[in-house]
């Protein structure tokens, strides 16, 4: 069985979000991308605290496309430093991490 994985970032703008959702998943990087409500952010940033608006946004893959996932990412951000998180899937239903795979190739 292949790896799997989520990867979580944020996007400033829905639209914006919506956009590179569609692109990860007409190229084959992801099966799935859930973006959430805009939500509040504070953070550091240059020694300063600052906030603002973004969405997060959830991605499933597969570990064959994990790296390319993570350049197209970083390539389309906004943001000088773009989150990228991901976690190894350990557990899941046999069904739906097929699924990813089948996704992903």
């Amino acid at each position: 069985m292949s790896e799997h994985y989520l990867v979580i970032t944020s996007w400033p703008d829905i639209e914006g979000a919506r956009q590179q959702a569609q692109t990860w998943l007409q190229n084959k990087l992801a099966a799935s991308v859930n973006i959430l409500p805009q939500m509040d952010s504070i953070y550091h940033w240059k020694g300063e605290l600052r906030q603002g608006k973004e969405h997060k946004i959830f991605i499933k893959t597969s570990a064959d496309r994990i790296d390319t996932l993570q350049r197209e990412i970083k390539a389309a951000h906004p943001y000088a430093v773009a989150e990228i998180l991901q976690f190894k899937i350990d557990s899941g239903s046999p069904e739906y991490l097929d699924w990813i795979t089948q996704s992903t190739q």
